[in-house]
């Protein structure tokens, strides 16, 4: 299985890191289409946040794992299309997760 672990800033929700870890065991090795949608999707937010919002998160990547934990920005603007990037892969990351309840699970405190 494939966890979605989020985790937020109590005081203002703030998504301050999250970590995917597991894999879907769908199918076979290369095949596996929930295990590439969830890395796509992933990876894919990754890659946006550095080239929409200028920001290079500091990421952990190793076999079925992702992770990264999110820098403190003082410009608001950009802070704010970061979360906005997060928020949107976590509705991805929810979506794939109600189709293949089996083989994801989303944990976000929100």
């Amino acid at each position: 299985m494939i966890t979605i672990n989020i985790v937020r800033d109590e005081e203002n929700n703030r998504i301050v890191s999250f970590a995917v870890e597991g894999h879907a065991n769908y199918a076979r090795h290369g095949e596996d289409i929930v295990c590439a949608g969830v890395s796509a999707v992933s990876v894919g937010t990754v890659n946006a946040i550095e080239a929409l919002a200028g920001v290079e998160l500091p990421v952990k990547m190793k076999n079925g794992w992702l992770s990264s934990k999110i820098p403190h920005l003082s410009d608001k603007e950009v802070e704010a299309k970061v979360q906005l990037l997060l928020e949107s892969m976590i509705v991805s990351l929810d979506t794939i997760a109600q189709s293949y309840g089996d083989h994801v699970a989303v944990h976000d405190p929100q």
